[in-house]
């Protein structure tokens, strides 16, 4: 077999992150080892059946089985200014305010290339979501990633962010509520992004992803909320989470028309269109009942309380997050992160995600996701508690159930 040269661009490309953590617990499940998996952000809930059924009777429709407009769908893109009026008093223009999409990590990797090239500067976290430096590496831009702490609440200081490097950023990319550590921006914190933004005029984008989670009766904020956000702000959001539709790939992005602009003509390039039944179900989503949203905040928030309670029970000293469906553990003392989280798929059979693979700050941390029932965390913490990690004595599990 001939070996060809890859392009410039692929051989910028890291592994992925997270198929590579995917082959390693298949790995330990072929050979008979009860592994559970920690590590995944799948929700683990079904999509609400009123979708379902909005998508099923789409699919039979005629008009469906050509091509959607290139820009989407008017209806799907009136359901998305409707959604953001809703949820959070914003004003949107459905034909230049609204981008819509094959899920969110499509509108990152878009918004790069529409933004980015070489010698620009991305400006994000550290930790960050791996793919965030991927589309970057795409566009053959650099990175910078500010370090985030946990007394700060995992929110960037931009203080620290060199002159001459602001000078080169041409996009600032935030995640809030953030994925890994579960952290919510402030009002404050918002403020202060877009006042940097106008003062070096770039562009500030927010994943919204996980919009919906928010604990404690806290609601998360929009970026779009703060007056004036449309200036310099964009905001990406995604049905993967809120409405559990992970597999059906349907994302949005809104705020800043030049931005949305430049994002749609990209993707219609890439990707083409979205299938319309796929469209109408999005838009079920969007406009129709809320409840079962509603519920699953209640679902994690549960789950998240039982576990930092579990472990805490055990002697592991964990901080419980404000948001998100990820938990975000400190290691314990004389750890790394990737050493931890191979001595707990290794003795516990619990797979986490490890990290470093966030960025250099992730190190002393690994990432638990909560898309797992309670009694499947419950038993993760045994499992863990098992190994005498913070007793100072274990109990070897065998290659099979502990």
């Amino acid at each position: 077999m001939v070996n060809f040269k890859t392009s410039a661009v692929v051989g910028r490309l890291p592994e992925h992150y997270f198929r590579a953590l995917k082959e390693k617990v298949a790995d330990y499940r072929s050979r008979g080892v009860d592994i559970i998996d920690l590590s995944s952000g799948n929700p683990d809930q079904p999509t609400p059946e009123h979708i379902v059924r909005s998508l099923k009777e789409a699919a039979d429709k005629p008009e469906h089985h050509g091509y959607p407009p290139f820009y989407g769908k008017k209806s799907t893109l009136e359901a998305v200014a409707a959604f953001y009026k809703r949820e959070y008093g914003v004003d949107l223009d459905p034909d230049t305010e609204v981008a819509v999409f094959h899920g969110s990590s499509t509108g990152i990797m878009g918004i790069a290339q529409t933004l980015l090239g070489t010698g620009d500067v991305l400006l994000t976290a550290n930790p960050a979501y791996p793919p965030y430096y991927a589309s970057a590496a795409m566009a053959g831009a650099e990175v910078h990633a500010i370090p985030v702490y946990e007394q700060d609440g995992f929110l960037p200081d931009y203080r620290t962010v060199p002159e001459e490097i602001l000078r080169r950023v041409k996009l600032l990319l935030l995640n809030y509520p953030n994925n890994p550590t579960g952290a919510v921006a402030t009002r404050a914190f918002f403020e202060q992004s877009l006042a940097l933004a106008a003062e070096h005029h770039f562009p500030v984008v927010n994943d919204f992803a996980y919009g919906a989670f928010g604990f404690g009766g806290r609601r998360p904020i929009s970026l779009l909320q703060i007056p004036g956000a449309k200036e310099y702000g964009v905001e990406i959001y995604t049905l993967s989470k809120t409405y559990n539709m992970a597999g059906w790939r349907f994302g949005f992005a809104v705020g800043n028309a030049s931005v949305i602009g430049a994002l749609k003509l990209y993707h219609t390039h890439a990707y083409s269109t979205i299938f319309g039944a796929v469209q109408d179900a999005a838009a079920a989503a969007l406009l129709g009942p809320q409840e079962s949203v509603q519920r699953l905040v209640e679902c994690y928030e549960r789950r998240r309380d039982a576990l930092v309670s579990k472990l805490r029970s055990i002697g592991w000293e964990v901080s419980a997050p404000a948001g998100t469906f990820f938990a975000w553990f400190k290691v314990p003392e004389g750890y790394r992160s990737l050493e931890f989280a191979e001595k707990l798929l290794e003795e516990a059979h619990v797979a986490v995600a490890p990290g470093e693979g966030f960025g250099s700050q992730g190190d002393a941390y690994v990432r638990i996701g909560l898309v797992n029932s309670e009694e499947q965390l419950l038993e993760a913490a045994e499992r863990i508690a098992r190994t005498g990690i913070f007793s100072g004595s274990a109990v070897q599990l065998s290659e099979g159930r502990p």
